[in-house]
């Protein structure tokens, strides 16, 4: 199958150095930073968000607590995904905002708030647990911003390699609130990319009927 989507997941790799010499657009980037905005989240939580940093000097800064990596500084735009932990917290009253954008009975209200608490008990019994559950979530947004950034012909690398404590303190971040999931640059490839190596299909996926 030959469609733009095809394309997009062939044209995407891990771009190990961007060309320093050349800038996204704004228009181009809040395109892929919409992607991550509207993608799902467990319950309609939304337990992210985004920092999209341009400064030189501060990705210097960054780069040090990221292993050195260069992709840190030859990028266009560094985003940092942060993912929440007080917002899901029933006692911030920010769960109850977000069923409430519904517009339902507050009976109806009552009960989906309800459910939630009770389904996550555990999970909101401590920040670590919390860290744990959101996380995974923004894994989505990052997933839909590369494919996103993929589609209109911009590279990215998601990045892991990172002293987590170093990059908060760097950021200045409440970590009570916000904490590190991961380091996402964006830019343009400076090398041509390297052949995709996957497993088979067949070996990868299997119908049950």
């Amino acid at each position: 199958m030959n469609n733009n989507f095809s394309k997009a997941m062939n044209f995407r790799h891990a771009c190990k150095v961007f060309d320093d010499t050349k800038k996204i657009s704004d228009e181009d980037m809040r395109f892929i930073l919409e992607a991550g905005r509207k993608s799902p989240s467990s319950f309609g939580m939304e337990a992210w968000k985004f920092l999209v940093i341009t400064n030189e000097d501060l990705k210097a800064k960054l780069k040090l607590a990221c292993w050195n990596q260069v992709q840190m500084t030859s990028c266009s735009h560094l985003v940092i995904v942060l993912t929440g932990i007080d917002s899901v917290k029933v006692e911030t009253g920010i769960p109850k905002q977000r069923f409430a954008r519904r517009d339902m009975p507050q009976d109806k209200l009552e009960f989906y708030l309800g459910l939630y608490a009770g389904h996550l008990d555990k999970v909101l019994s401590s920040d670590e647990n919390i860290y744990s559950w959101t996380v995974r979530q923004t894994y989505i947004a990052a997933g839909n911003m590369m494919t996103a950034a993929a589609y209109i012909g911009i590279d990215s690398c998601p990045i892991e390699g990172f002293d987590k404590a170093k990059v908060e303190e760097v950021l200045n971040l409440d970590t009570s609130k916000f904490q590190l999931s991961m380091v996402l640059p964006f830019g343009f490839r400076l090398n041509k990319q390297s052949s995709q190596q996957r497993e088979p299909f067949d070996d990868i996926v299997e119908f049950i009927s």
